[in-house]
């Protein structure tokens, strides 16, 4: 048993990890390749939009265009000052709830160490260097949940590894016989091999997918030694499986890699419902995508740091899924007292739509912004090539793999409605709102995109990269004048952005409104154009000023519907 929990289990988990990374990004570039076909082709019906009238009038204003930037000031009367609190600290309040799962994490896998080896001197360097160690998986998550930002990124890292050193040196002082490089290398043994493994499902590319395919490669891995293990504890087991494989012809060779495909096909039938339990457990929303992720990170410190521990005797082994309990009962209690202080406003719904050529430039600044706005709403946004793996989500991927994925696209009139009128707009148990990607056909996204339009109490559009060849951008820009207040438009843009083309396509839009379009009197019409640079922490906070300063679609005096039921607001 001491060996199998010493030797096996973490041979199993390394190989499950080595499979894991590659296999990640060939069923991603699979996805992305499945989508974008799928992208390509007609609705099975007609999906009608409401008829536009565009022959030019005259306005009765003339459209300005105003340059926004870091340092613009917002209406403060108009500022959902209690959303834009929200939308800053709500991601180091989710750090505050994770750190103390952490520190619950760290105080189990202490104590279990100390009684393990039975070590009952407990002098304080000791145990702080112990319990520090061990808090490493908390300074990760908080990295994950809040820490994106370099500055503070180096502020957390630096203040952790400060700490640890400090304990260190008080330990060398005070101990003449421990050597210098003892602790450290006890913390890389402890904390190196799960960090590195993390790297193969918390890499932005492959994060969204990266804890399913771990969790199965576990499984399958773990399978493909079971029944080796089981044979090789018991001879009368081992001989009647020799038996039966060279009655079949098989050589000693071919009985063995025989035990290892039928123990991976055994355990890969049982990964599999595992699969969909945790996909159904998603949709029905028990847990969000980034509470999957950190629960993988202390699941996976607790499996590699109790193989420490289980070399004094094997029930030990389970010192790590006592901390993983006890680290979900705190952070589950610390949601639920959290929850108290959310905000009672209703959530804001922001509708995302994009140059889809931007590629890393997209991911990069999504990831950003959807880590505060996830705090006070959902975003909506169609699927496109930039951001489809970044997005995915479990029940999506899983129905890809399970060749379901042509039945998320809006192919009708029926699914349209029935895909905007159920959109999630209902909190996670970690106080986030969802991503709401709509899947549209060649000839379905101009009309989900009016309508999502029209139904949004934000539009943020990023025009990064854009040119006279982004024709499907161009559309965009025709609808939001026609349908949206443009106080609840903002325009994104850099040095990349093609700003002559840009300026002249709105002024020339300007004088072909619809008929109905809440702009036509409006009296002093602007678009606001945001230049960003860095996407620093403060041009991220200056854009959530401009995004929540704007009335809400269901107050807006000028938000004219389309034709379509008012039950296609999402929920």
């Amino acid at each position: 048993m001491k060996t199998t929990l010493t030797g096996v289990l973490p041979f199993v988990v390394l190989i499950a990890a080595a499979l894991a990374l590659p296999l990640c990004f060939l069923l991603l570039r699979w996805y992305r390749g499945a989508v974008l076909e799928a992208m390509r082709g007609t609705a099975t019906q007609s999906v009608s939009a409401p008829a536009i009238d565009l022959r030019p009038r005259t306005p009765s204003s003339e459209l300005s265009i105003h340059t926004v930037t870091a340092t613009t000031e917002v209406d403060s009367t108009s500022l959902d000052r209690a959303a834009y609190r929200s939308a800053i600290i709500g991601l180091w309040q989710a750090a505050c709830v994770y750190s103390g799962g952490a520190v619950a994490y760290a105080a189990i896998m202490t104590a279990g160490w100390l009684i393990a080896t039975g070590d009952t001197v407990l002098v304080w360097p000791k145990v702080l260097f112990l319990f520090v160690s061990y808090l490493w998986s908390g300074v990760v998550a908080v990295l994950l949940v809040a820490g994106y930002d370099r500055i503070r990124r180096l502020q957390l890292l630096g203040a952790y590894f400060f700490t640890l050193s400090t304990l260190v040196a008080v330990a060398l002082a005070r101990n003449a016989h421990l050597a210098f490089t003892q602790l450290p290398l006890y913390w890389l043994i402890e904390n190196g091999p799960p960090s590195l493994l993390l790297m193969t499902f918390l890499l932005r590319p492959i994060r969204a997918v990266g804890p399913l395919v771990l969790t199965f490669l576990i499984v399958v891995a773990v399978g493909s030694q079971s029944l080796l293990s089981i044979a090789g504890a018991d001879d009368t087991i081992l001989r009647a499986i020799a038996t039966f494989g060279f009655g079949l012809g098989f050589g000693a060779s071919g009985v063995f890699i025989g035990m290892i495909v039928v123990g991976v096909a055994l355990f890969a039938l049982l990964g599999w419902p595992l699969l969909r339990w945790l996909g159904s457990r998603y949709e029905r929303k028990r847990f969000s995508d980034q509470s999957i992720a950190i629960d993988a990170i202390f699941l996976l410190f607790g499996i590699v740091q109790s193989i420490g521990v289980a070399f004094e005797s094997p029930p030990w082994i389970l010192t790590g899924l006592l901390a993983f309990v006890a680290y979900k009962c705190v952070t589950g209690l610390g949601w639920r007292l959290l929850s108290y202080t959310w905000t009672a406003t209703n959530p804001r719904t922001l509708l995302l739509l994009r140059v889809f050529v931007l590629g890393k430039r997209s991911e990069m600044f999504f990831d950003k912004l959807r880590k505060h706005w996830q705090r006070v709403g959902s975003i909506a946004m169609i699927a496109g090539p930039d951001l489809v793996t970044t997005t995915v989500e479990p029940h999506e991927f899983l129905a890809f793999v399970s060749g379901g994925l042509s039945r998320r696209f809006i192919g009708n009139e029926a699914e349209l409605e029935r895909r905007i009128a159920g959109a999630d707009g209902e909190r996670d148990p970690d106080g986030r709102y969802r991503v709401n990607e709509f899947f549209c056909r060649a000839d379905t996204w101009q009309v989900v995109m009016q309508t999502l339009a029209e139904s949004s109490d934000a539009v943020l559009m990023d025009l990064r990269s854009f040119s006279p060849g982004n024709q499907g951008c161009v559309y965009e820009l025709g609808r939001l004048l026609d349908g949206v207040d443009l106080t609840r438009v903002v325009f994104l843009v850099d040095e990349t952005t093609d700003r002559p083309f840009l300026e002249t396509t709105l002024r020339s839009l300007w004088h072909k409104l619809d008929g109905s379009s809440p702009n036509q009197t409006t009296a002093l019409p602007h678009v606001k154009l945001f230049a960003l640079r860095r996407q620093s922490e403060v041009e991220l906070s200056a854009l959530l000023r401009q995004l929540l300063g704007a009335r809400p679609a269901a107050t807006a005096p000028h938000n004219v519907r389309s034709q379509r039921p008012s039950k296609f607001r999402p929920r």
